[in-house]
């Protein structure tokens, strides 16, 4: 088996037409706008210097990431988990970045590409009160590209689709997953873990 090449792909897909291609905007239109004004989940992309890759999801409420002007974004930064894998990335590296927006019940989806730097101006922390709390930092955005992507991807997994939604039980709760990734215990045995997941289904 061979890995396919640029010359192989140029055989296995045809080109884009025209209007695809000029579905690719250099600014926020009203469009995108609204859509992010509508958007309370988004997957932040970001690569490291040494080549690796980082996906992280944000969210907040419906227009937690604030259009700022044509080409800019401003996204605060919320309390996690401390890696800031995606700052490290931003801030270490190119500062090249992709943004693909959600909103619930709809099935397109809203890339967004630019690059980024972190900020913990006082003016913009105060302005981004959420939850009753600031943010720790806010993530400052210069788009150079806005792209609405179909809703097939969406539509197939049937994503917003009560009749796909699994129920809670059937997967265990992050904290027993970490616990079961770093007990310093004596830790179960795969079996073990395997027929805890029967049980749930």
């Amino acid at each position: 088996m061979t890995d396919a090449t640029s010359e192989d792909l140029a055989t296995i897909y045809a080109k884009p037409t025209a209007r695809v291609l000029a579905k690719a905007r250099p600014a926020i239109d009203i469009h995108a706008r609204k859509f992010i004004e509508m958007s309370p989940f988004c997957v932040l992309a970001t690569s490291g210097t040494d080549g690796s890759v980082d996906a992280s999801p944000r969210g907040g409420y419906s227009g937690f990431v604030h259009v700022d002007g044509p080409n800019r974004l401003l996204m605060p930064d919320r309390p996690g988990n401390n890696r800031i894998d995606s700052f490290k990335n931003i801030v270490e590296g190119t500062g090249l970045l992709q943004l693909i927006f959600f909103v619930p019940g709809l099935d397109e989806t809203l890339r967004v590409g630019g690059s980024g730097a972190v900020t913990t101006d006082p003016a913009l922390l105060a302005a981004m009160e959420e939850f009753g709390k600031l943010p720790r930092a806010v993530l400052r955005i210069e788009v150079k590209e806005t792209y609405f992507h179909c809703g097939k991807a969406l539509m197939r997994s049937k994503l917003w689709s009560k009749e796909t939604q699994v129920e809670r039980a059937r997967f265990p709760s992050i904290s027993q997953v970490i616990h079961d990734q770093t007990s310093l215990g004596e830790p179960e045995s795969q079996a073990e873990v395997e027929a805890r997941y029967k049980t749930q289904l």
